[in-house]
């Protein structure tokens, strides 16, 4: 394999502080994937919507899980020649498209950390970020648009030594960065190694550079499951993304939707409303199931939901609960689910209804949250505290993760505002809840508690 221009030829360190190995083997995304290789190779997994060709000079893709997870195979094989550290932090710098979904998956099988970063941060935020994570290598793309993400990473290794290996997807790759398709189609590296164990996630809370999070790589598939219990795709049926793979909110809701739950997931990063009305008209028996954020809710309205098997709609604390206005009591409509992220700790999922996100928060003791995965508190001033496994995440602290335990109470930085039996909102709990608030003018969703038997 070609060495690139920016690589340190120093003996691997050790491992990275606090990244053991997870049990069982092969938890992660990456067996998910080969696992549903294993048992249905035709079925797809990936696939590209949208002018792809017009943002980044690549073809849009379909990949079935057994080309998927052929391709991650030989990505990861080759990413397990660079002389790093087992468990090292990778950054992952694109936009959500199956090739940033093949090359989450690639660094996980090579038993390092996947490390997601926002693809409309700048050169100064992708420094930052490389320095506070300790990141020693990025996989990116050469275009962008108008931006060229591989020659931003050259000019930000420059800056920071420890930056040794840069590799990225074409078309016209920079000298001195590794080709990632060429390294895709060399032949003999296919998946025959085991996977590793997952080591975990890192990502950036409030998309702040300099605020990197660890979540082991149980916690993600617990996150995962949780909201899995709200939004419900089965095996085989298609969920449609249009939310970016670069942190819990993005990552739970769709690749690990899609590969916990076997179905397909497709990618739309640049939104085209156009293709997005003609994939929601070609809705076919399978099912299909669409997560949008929560701001194009008044938007959506406009197009044909009724196909929908599933809507999601993605919320980040703070946040308003006031203005939705799509119901769940629609003749034929689709379910739909709250999913609100509480920066990376934790991910809130719940259908509208009896069980609505606005009865969660106020009074989470009356909700049947997912035994075991997540508990959550809520104090008389709406102050709110949570545990469970799938809220198992904590900060980087001089390069190791400061974890708690599954089983301890911890508080948020948000507080819920508080209405007649329900929560309005999240704002910053540094920030005084009102004693009343105005109801909204917009019309809003109506919960209703669940009436005793």
């Amino acid at each position: 394999m070609q060495a690139t221009a920016f690589r340190r030829e120093t003996p691997p360190a050790d491992p990275a502080p606090g990244m053991a190995p997870v049990t069982p083997p092969g938890s992660g995304l990456a067996g998910l994937l080969r696992a549903t290789a294993a048992a249905h190779p035709a079925r797809p997994a990936f696939a590209d919507l949208g002018d792809k060709p017009g943002w980044s000079g690549r073809p849009g893709m379909t990949w079935t899980y057994g080309a998927a997870a052929e391709i991650v195979g030989r990505l990861a094989h080759g990413i397990r020649a660079w002389r790093l550290a087992p468990g090292s932090r990778i950054g992952l710098w694109f936009a959500g498209s199956s090739e940033a979904l093949v090359a989450h998956l690639a660094v996980e099988a090579a038993g390092h950390v996947p490390c997601p970063m926002p693809a409309a941060w700048e050169e100064a935020q992708v420094l930052a970020a490389v320095e506070a994570a300790g990141i020693p290598a990025v996989l990116t793309q050469a275009r962008l648009g108008a931006r060229r993400p591989a020659e931003i990473l050259c000019r930000v290794a420059l800056q920071h030594f420890a930056l040794r290996y840069l590799a990225a997807f074409g078309p016209d790759v920079p000298d001195g960065v590794i080709n990632l398709d060429a390294l895709a189609l060399e032949r003999g590296s296919g998946p025959a190694e085991e996977a590793p164990p997952a080591r975990g996630l890192v990502s950036f809370a409030g998309r702040d550079p300099l605020r990197p999070v660890y979540r082991p790589g149980e916690a993600l598939l617990a996150a995962v499951a949780a909201h899995l219990a709200a939004v419900r795709i089965a095996p085989g049926e298609r969920l449609l993304t249009l939310l970016p793979p670069d942190d819990l909110r993005g990552l739970a809701t769709g690749l690990g939707a899609a590969l916990v739950s076997g179905a397909t997931l497709a990618c739309m990063p640049v939104l085209d409303a156009a293709a997005l009305r003609a994939a929601l008209a070609a809705a076919d028996p399978r099912g299909l199931h669409l997560t949008a954020p929560a701001f194009l809710e008044a938007a959506l309205r406009e197009l044909p939901l009724d196909g929908l098997r599933g809507l999601t709609l993605a919320h980040r604390a703070p946040a308003r609960l006031t203005a939705r206005q799509l119901r769940p009591v629609r003749l034929n409509g689709p379910r739909i689910v709250d999913a609100l992220a509480l920066d990376e700790e934790a991910l809130l999922s719940r259908a509208r209804g009896t069980d609505d996100i606005a009865l969660a928060l106020a009074d989470p003791a009356g909700t049947a949250l997912p035994a075991g995965l997540m508990e959550l508190r809520c104090g008389a001033d709406g102050d709110l505290t949570l545990r469970g496994a799938a809220c198992r995440a904590g900060p980087l602290r001089d390069g190791a993760p400061a974890l708690p335990e599954a089983g301890d109470w911890r508080p948020l930085p948000y507080r819920a505002t508080l209405l007649a039996g329900t929560a309005t909102g999240l704002v910053p709990a540094v920030q005084p809840v009102p004693a009343t608030q105005p109801l909204p003018a917009a019309h809003p969703v109506p919960v209703a508690r669940p009436v005793a038997a």
